[in-house]
Order: structure tokens, then sequence, then C-alpha cells
């Protein structure tokens, strides 16, 4: 979902005609971390249902990955969005921390869902994902808000999710929109007219 938060943000920047030239002069504290955290997370849900450790650890891995992404968000807390987007991943990393480091899924909102997503994770084959049931814990911080058509990509998200998107919408209409190098004008030279000379 955040990836999504991040398309329509850019969409939407454009067509209220900003541009990007913020992004040059973007300075985060632990920038590089973020990246690298993203290629963990991807790496971990890719390869946790084939190799057997890595799926027994992988909801340590998670729970480690949140960890550093918190303390990467409070550092650059000042930015804005930043808040909201620490309150929402906040809130998936207490609700997936709380229930042995995996995401409960309600298996209703999962009913829009390829239903061999549903077996799947009542087998537990989704090694951040686990069945929400009356154990959980905090369950309503889960993964319980199903997207469907019209939307273009069906799935199913959580509170945190909307917080986190909603963070994302307003940093990134602030650095195409309102950041004061957005509104700078781009000298453009006069053209030289034949014989003479600069």
């Amino acid at each position: 979902m955040v990836f999504d938060g991040i398309i329509i943000s850019l969409i939407v920047g454009f067509l209220r005609k900003g541009n990007l030239r913020a992004l040059a002069q973007l300075k985060l504290k632990w920038g590089w971390i973020f990246p690298l955290l993203l290629i963990i997370e991807l790496a971990v849900f890719m390869l946790q249902n084939d190799i057997k450790f890595l799926g027994k650890i992988s909801g340590s891995i998670y729970i480690v990955v949140y960890v550093l992404g918190l303390l990467f968000l409070f550092m650059n807390r000042k930015n804005l969005g930043f808040n909201l987007i620490l309150i929402g991943v906040f809130l998936n990393f207490l609700v997936m921390v709380i229930n042995g480091g995996r995401m409960p899924v309600s298996v209703e909102a999962a009913a829009v869902l390829d239903p061999g997503y549903i077996e799947a994770l009542k087998d537990s084959l989704y090694a951040k994902h686990t069945m929400l049931n009356s154990s959980t814990y905090l369950g309503i911080l889960g993964d319980v808000i199903p997207i469907s058509d019209p939307y273009p990509r069906t799935q199913i998200i959580s509170i945190g999710d909307i917080l986190m998107n909603i963070g994302i919408f307003f940093f990134i209409q602030y650095l195409m929109i309102h950041h004061p190098i957005t509104k700078k004008v781009v000298a453009i030279p006069p053209l030289i007219k034949g014989g003479e000379k600069r």
C-alpha cells in the first residue's frame, strides 16, 4: 500500500503542476537506511516460504526492520507528514509485536483476495501474516480493511497503512508544490542574434 500512496501522491502533485526539483535538495538523517530496509523486507517476503529457517526467524527480522524504520522516522519527524507516517508505522509495529511478529489478517476482509491466499494464510504459509482470531490482540489494528473495485489493485490494509499514506501524501505534496525551490523560476538565457558577441 505504501507504493500506491507514493504513486498517487506523485500523480496528484504533477496534476497540480508541481515538480521534483526539491528531491535534489532533500536531506534526511539516515537516508540510506530506508532503501536498505525495503530491500531486506522484500527479500524476506519472497524467500521466507522457500527457506524454512528464514521463515522461522522472519517475524524477528520484521520487528528489527520496523524498529530501525521507526528510528529513521523519529529522527526526521520535523519533515511535514513524517509524524503521521511514524504513528502509522508504530501502529503496525505494535499489533505485529504483540502477535508474535506477524500482522493479523481478517479472513472476512481477505475474501476480496484470491481464495488461495486464504488457504495459505490458514496454513501459515505467509510468514509476515497470521489469521486474525479470538486470541488476537488489538485485532482492530490488523489488516481488516478490504479494498477492491473500482480501485485498480485489490488488497487489504490496516489503520496504520492509511495513516502512513496520508503522511506520505502530505510530504510529497510539500516537496512538489510548497517547497521554496519548486517555486524558483529557471532563467533561460536570451538567444544570441547573428553577429553578436557575448
